[in-house]
């Protein structure tokens, strides 16, 4: 646990340098929120709606930083590590790769678990956003998404061979969802064929589910937590017979 601490302390402050998840992870959300409720306000999502748009939106906002940290900032660190040859520096120190790569998705988590608050404390003081559904239930499913979206970034950055082809896997995935998946285009409005197109994206099954449980609706079906799971069984298995160090 000392390594642990030491090394993300370390690696935490060079991340923090970077600046990219920061602005990305973090202050974008954040970023969002202020626009969303400046033009929306407390209007209606939709004619005859019980909750408000911002309400509607807060599931796919606080998923921003997951993709962000998930879907880009995993596999891009991770194949820039693999390249400048630090992962095989680590295995000949008493701090292992696996323990860095541990480190790494932490630190992620933590930025994506900052973003979650600051977002939720931003909309419910300007903007008097309140969780309609069970906060338990919430952050089980917001647990859920991060595992999931983080494995794949694991898959990713395992796997690339270098970190251009990294970063050209990572952008053919986090953008698509960051435009389709509903979190900045609602979902609701795009036309049913891209509905159908968009739902095979991870980030929409990740969005309807925290939509779900933050306006403490049923969902319609148990698909994306299914979908969730096995995408996380499966990307795990395959990070950990397919990784490589070098």
């Amino acid at each position: 646990m000392k390594r642990f601490l030491t090394l993300m302390k370390t690696e935490l402050k060079l991340s923090l340098r970077g600046l990219d998840m920061l602005i990305f992870a973090v202050i974008f959300p954040v970023v969002m929120v202020i626009l969303l409720g400046m033009i929306y306000g407390n209007s209606p999502a939709y004619s005859g709606a019980s909750y408000t748009f911002l309400e509607q939106s807060f599931g796919a906002l606080v998923s921003i930083s997951i993709c962000a940290g998930g879907a880009m900032g995993l596999p891009l660190l991770i194949s820039e590590y693999r390249q400048k040859k630090i992962l095989k520096r680590f295995q000949v120190t008493p701090v292992s790769p696996v323990l860095l790569l541990c480190v790494h998705s932490a630190i992620y988590a933590l930025y994506a678990l900052v973003s979650l608050a600051l977002v939720y404390s931003c909309s419910a003081a300007f903007f008097g956003y309140r969780m309609q559904g069970s906060a338990k239930l919430f952050f089980l499913s917001y647990l859920l998404v991060m595992m999931s979206i983080f494995s794949i970034g694991l898959v990713i950055g395992g796997t690339a061979p270098d970190l251009k082809s990294a970063g050209i896997i990572a952008s053919i995935l986090y953008f698509p969802m960051m435009i389709f998946s509903g979190a900045t285009l609602p979902y609701e409005i795009m036309p049913l064929p891209l509905q159908r197109v968009s739902d095979i994206l991870p980030l929409t099954q990740a969005i309807k589910l925290l939509k779900s449980a933050s306006l403490g609706i049923p969902l319609e079906s148990a698909a994306p937590v299914i979908y969730l799971i096995i995408l996380f069984i499966c990307c795990s298995a395959a990070a950990a017979n397919l990784f490589k160090w070098e």
